[in-house]
């Protein structure tokens, strides 16, 4: 099956600004030609081998990372058995004080108390905590119910504040147009043989019709959008034309991409998208829920990867493997900030495609 190669409009895009969305947010599409496929990164090698033992310990665990400095990986535990099954595998088992299902309490009690607009949450497994961050936006009494929520739940919970503000930011590798906002196409993918865009639910909430150019003409057609709740969508070309699986690196060449894979702690990683083009970073969190003003996206991936508006749902990726679809975050490229992303393989399952 071929996939339509979107052409580069970066120069376009300067000229003509971020179309805004209700939601303040903007967007763009991700894409890219064949490149040849990498060696896997020794962090994408231990996925597997974290859920493998997380499946094995069931309550005798409490989260994992990937150590890149070690180059290892460190499964964290509640009790001695569980320490000697990890080091059984070949994994550095880490004693901590709350598990898995602890953390996970507290994230509940946050959920039902503390669904404020402008706060996010995710168990970061190398603090042992429940990391709670509110945005700009989060002052006077709803600051205070916070607080007073987070304090409530002791030290499985640290609350931090950031300057920007959490926001669905619309964009991804090349840049997909409608006829109220741009944003990035994360991955081609394929649904039944057919070829089909994957990018974010609040692209697809907003626009039903895609082109590769501003009041271009179409390309494709969302079919499927979720979000709130999840953020992916799905759109089907038009056309009988190229469109490879791989992600625009913006330098002239691009990343094949060949499969989906599931994130972990600590992994490297890198963002493709329309407005700001290329960044890397380090996966912080995994499950993270995120309050933006339209609602709760649950099941995120939170990043240390700057992004801005036009940037939704575009490609996160590890070499050849589909990690995340750009959700939303707060800051930017200059001061840096928290972005979340869809995770790939959910988003691939709920919708019936693959990649490739």
């Amino acid at each position: 099956m071929k996939h339509r190669r979107i052409p580069n409009r970066r120069a376009m895009l300067a000229g003509a600004g971020a179309l805004a969305l209700a939601t303040t947010a903007t967007v763009t599409l991700a894409n890219a030609n064949a490149a040849p496929a990498p060696t896997p990164t020794v962090a994408k090698l231990t996925s597997a081998a974290a859920t493998t033992l997380a499946s094995q310990l069931k309550t005798g665990t409490a989260g994992a990372y990937y150590d890149a400095a070690a180059q290892k990986l460190v499964v964290n535990v509640v009790d001695q058995a569980a320490a000697k099954t990890v080091r059984a595998k070949g994994a550095e088992a880490r004693l901590v004080k709350y598990s898995l299902a602890q953390l996970d309490s507290a994230r509940q009690t946050l959920k039902a108390r503390a669904t404020i607009p402008g706060t996010a949450w995710g168990v970061d497994p190398k603090s042992d905590k429940v990391v709670v961050t509110a945005d700009r936006t989060v002052k006077g009494a709803k600051l205070n119910q916070l607080t007073k929520v987070a304090k409530s739940l002791g030290d499985k919970v640290e609350l931090r504040q950031t300057k920007g503000e959490f926001k669905p930011l619309i964009a991804g590798g090349d840049a997909i147009w409608g006829s109220s906002a741009r944003c990035s196409l994360g991955f081609n993918v394929t649904k039944d043989g057919q070829p089909y865009i994957l990018t974010a639910g609040h692209c697809g909430n907003a626009v039903k019709e895609w082109s590769d150019q501003q009041g271009g003409q179409t390309i494709a057609t969302t079919e499927t959008s979720k979000f709130p709740g999840n953020d992916y969508s799905i759109a089907k070309y038009t056309g009988n034309t190229d469109h490879p699986s791989a992600v625009d690196l913006y330098n002239g060449s691009t990343q094949n991409i060949t499969k989906a894979a599931d994130a972990t702690v600590g992994e490297k990683v890198k963002r493709s998208g329309s407005t700001t083009q290329v960044h890397d970073g380090t996966v912080k969190a995994l499950n993270a829920s995120v309050n933006y003003q339209e609602g709760t996206v649950t099941g995120l991936i939170q990043t240390d990867v700057c992004a801005e508006p036009g940037d939704s749902g575009g490609a996160l990726f590890d070499g050849e493997s589909a990690i995340g679809l750009t959700s939303g975050g707060s800051g930017d490229c200059s001061s840096g900030g928290e972005t979340f992303f869809q995770p790939v393989p959910a988003a691939l399952q709920a919708t019936g495609t693959k990649i490739g």
